[in-house]
């Protein structure tokens, strides 16, 4: 299969090229760097050190034997995915390709904008080339649990049937997003249904929960081949960022009462599912939405679980509860529905203490790459007057 995977240097993107390519697919991945710049600019980097993409490549060549080529530009900028599409000729493309942090979005006017124009005309201009030059190909796209929010029913996966006023009809679920990052996907995933309906598209909508991990298979090859670790306050998730705490005796920062419960899963379970999504792909016109999740806690539930592995390897850790800058129901009702790619076959990665210490232990490895100053909340969602309101 010809695999084209948008988003290709980053912390998912670059675990999935080495997968497909190591398993004979026939791999290219595009990016335009924004991550590694926009990390920087906010004063961070990643834990674990990164080669070049080009690096990757050759290094990945030299482990592997395999190839990957790679396209360098901008997929929301002029023709260039067009072009993309074009001369690779792709079977399947696996879209990582947006800007992926919600506090990010939340900083400023300038990164709100930023981050719609990207993902949303990134993933407009992309349909529109698949519609033109590759309407065979399965869209793999990467959404997110975050476009529901946390209503009071059951989270279904993507669709609902509803009986109103004496008859029935199945929808698409209905979205609360709680950023304009999570609102970018809803965008996206409205999009990309009226692309299937329309244009006869096929597509599949992987809503991903929260993604925790450093190491791949493939990643423990050669240090080149490392993906990127973020554990900052802007673009590091919950257990990364308890682990990367732990590890340096900086206390672990739950938001508010931490009752926030949300799905989780393994890198090398995000790697499976999508996996077995390009295996078995949807028919033509239909659009597809898996939950992409494997356990459900809340965040009080994984600080304790993190301060607990860590005393096994001998750490010291405190859990400390900080106002929550962020605009969510802290004590809510969740149970999404996660069963489709159970279904096709995904054998889980689950959570437990021995994954978290050898999470700890590649963490230990790098901690002088820490940068302290970054880890501590400073993006507040609710604006500073609705906040002296509200108290």
């Amino acid at each position: 299969m010809r695999v084209l995977i948008l988003g290709g240097d980053g912390y998912l993107g670059w675990p999935t090229a080495m997968r497909f390519s190591g398993t004979g697919h026939e791999v290219a991945v595009v990016d335009n760097f924004l991550r590694r710049r926009w990390v920087e600019e906010a004063g961070s980097s990643s834990l674990t050190p990164l080669a070049s993409l080009d690096e990757r490549i050759t290094g990945w060549k030299e482990a592997s034997g395999k190839e990957i080529q790679s396209y360098v530009g901008d997929i929301a900028e002029g023709t260039f995915v067009t072009e993309v599409v074009r001369e690779f000729e792709p079977e399947a493309i696996i879209h990582y390709g947006e800007q992926p942090s919600a506090p990010w979005s939340m900083r400023s006017v300038d990164n709100a904008v930023t981050t719609q124009a990207n993902n949303v005309i990134g993933s407009l201009k992309l349909l529109w080339a698949m519609r033109d030059f590759a309407p065979d190909a399965h869209l793999i796209k990467l959404g997110t649990m975050g476009e529901y929010g946390t209503p009071n029913i059951d989270i279904e996966e993507g669709f609902i049937e509803i009986e109103h006023n004496g008859r029935r009809d199945t929808l698409p679920f209905p979205k609360l997003p709680g950023s304009l990052y999570h609102l970018s996907k809803v965008h996206d995933s409205h999009n990309i249904h009226f692309a299937c309906r329309t244009w006869g598209l096929r597509a599949t909508d992987l809503n991903q929960g929260v993604v925790y991990g450093i190491e791949t298979p493939e990643t423990r090859l050669d240090e080149r081949l490392l993906t990127r670790f973020d554990y900052d306050e802007m673009f590091g998730t919950a257990l990364n960022r308890f682990a990367v705490q732990a590890v340096i005796g900086h206390p672990l920062t739950v938001y508010g009462k931490g009752g926030q419960t949300r799905g989780f899963l393994n890198i090398v379970d995000t790697l499976q599912c999508v996996g077995i999504t390009a295996e078995n792909p949807p028919d033509a016109g239909e659009y597809r939405v898996f939950n992409q999740f494997t356990e459900v806690f809340n965040v009080a539930e994984l600080a304790e679980k993190v301060r607990h592995a860590a005393g096994e390897v001998g750490l010291d850790v405190r859990v400390d509860h900080v106002a929550n800058p962020r605009m969510e129901l802290e004590e809510h009702y969740y149970n999404p529905t996660h069963t489709k790619l159970l279904e096709l076959g995904l054998q889980p990665t689950l959570l437990s203490e021995t994954l978290i210490e050898s999470m700890l232990d590649v963490i230990r490895r790098y901690r002088e790459n820490v940068i302290m100053d970054v880890i501590d909340p400073v993006t507040q969602w609710r604006p500073e007057r609705l906040e002296k309101s509200v108290k």
